[in-house]
Order: C-alpha cells, then structure tokens, then sequence
C-alpha cells in the first residue's frame, strides 16, 4: 500500500534508511582499517601501513577493519558498533583533544563522526536486513517485521 501522507513515507523508508546507513558507515570505517593495516586506499596517514602490534595505531585499525566489517555485515551490530564507538573516542581524547579543544581546531572531526554514527547504530540496532536476522543465535530466535515503527514493528517470536 503507497503512503498517503509524507509522514508514512518517511516511516516506510526507516528500514531501508537504517540499513544503508549502517553499511556505509561500516564500509567507510572498514577502508580505513585496511588503509593502515596493509597501505592501500592510500595507505595510513598519506601512504604506508602501522607495524604490525604497535600500540595504539595497529589496534586501532584492526579494530577498524574487523568492526566495519562486522558493521557492514550487521553481524553482531549492536557489540561491534559499540566497540567502533568507543575506540574512536578513545582516539579522540588522546590523540586529538591534546591539541585544541574543538575537533575543528584539532583534527578530530572525523573520530567524532564516527564515535557519534556507531553509538547511533548500537542503539538502533542493525535493521531488518542483517546477517543478524538470519540467525537465531544473534536475534534471540525472534523473527523482525519491516514495517514502520508503531505498526507491529516489535520483534515477534518464530513460530
């Protein structure tokens, strides 16, 4: 059934929104892992990678690499993104905020855009179209409806 008012428009687009939210950011934070982990995409900081243990910049990115993908996946979104958010503001205290207050003036912007976006995505959760879904042991064996919040959007048990 089409929307009949904008409202139902934006509420039959949430999923989908979700969705292609958590995959970019996944994506996104994803590169970056593998740019300082193996120097591609550029490599870290404008070529090469982070020796291989170095603390924190090679834990970082493993983090990064194993969590955006984990993110993208929406395999164990809500504990992944979770970890995401709080190594990037980790990196924001220790290696940005030493240098200016506000993360224009430091360099920080993107840590806090993306300690901002994966708290968001470990409180919404993954959406209906994850890995998570697929597999009861993620999903405490309930099954998700893609409708719009207020119309049956709680989780209900498989049957």
């Amino acid at each position: 059934m089409p929307a009949s008012t904008p409202q139902q428009a934006v509420d039959a687009a949430r999923p989908l929104v979700l969705t292609v939210f958590r995959v970019v950011v996944g994506l996104l934070f994803a590169c970056h892992g593998a740019a300082s982990l193996f120097g591609v995409l550029g490599g870290a900081k404008g070529g090469g990678s982070v020796p291989v243990g170095q603390w924190p910049g090679w834990w970082a990115a493993l983090i990064q690499l194993v969590g955006g993908v984990l993110v993208l996946a929406g395999l164990g979104t809500r504990t992944a993104a979770l970890l995401c958010s709080g190594s990037m503001a980790y990196a924001y205290f220790t290696v940005h905020q030493e240098h200016a207050l506000l993360p224009l003036q430091n360099g920080g912007e993107a840590s806090v855009l993306f300690c901002w976006a994966f708290l968001a995505i470990a409180a919404l959760g993954s959406g209906p179209f994850a890995v998570d879904r697929l597999l009861p042991r993620w999903n405490g064996g309930r099954t998700y409806s893609a409708e719009p919040a207020g119309q049956n959007s709680q989780p209900t048990p498989a049957r």
